[in-house]
């Protein structure tokens, strides 16, 4: 019984699962942020993008000699 104890109390096994939850859902946080952040981004680009081509002129090729 003695050894369990003293075995129990020098066991981190479950010190290390919890700093891997930890560091695993600030990643997860992160990811969320930065994908948010980038999507609305993109989507004021996108809309920025589709009012210049529709004022936008066609450029005609030039001819060659």
């Amino acid at each position: 019984m003695l050894n369990f104890i003293k075995n129990f109390r020098s066991d981190e096994g479950g010190a290390v699962t919890v700093d891997w939850v930890v560091l695993t859902a600030a990643m997860v946080g992160i990811a969320v942020t930065l994908v948010t952040s980038v999507s609305s981004s993109s989507a004021t680009l996108k809309t920025g993008i589709v009012a210049d081509m529709g004022t936008a002129s066609a450029i005609s090729p030039s001819s060659g000699g």
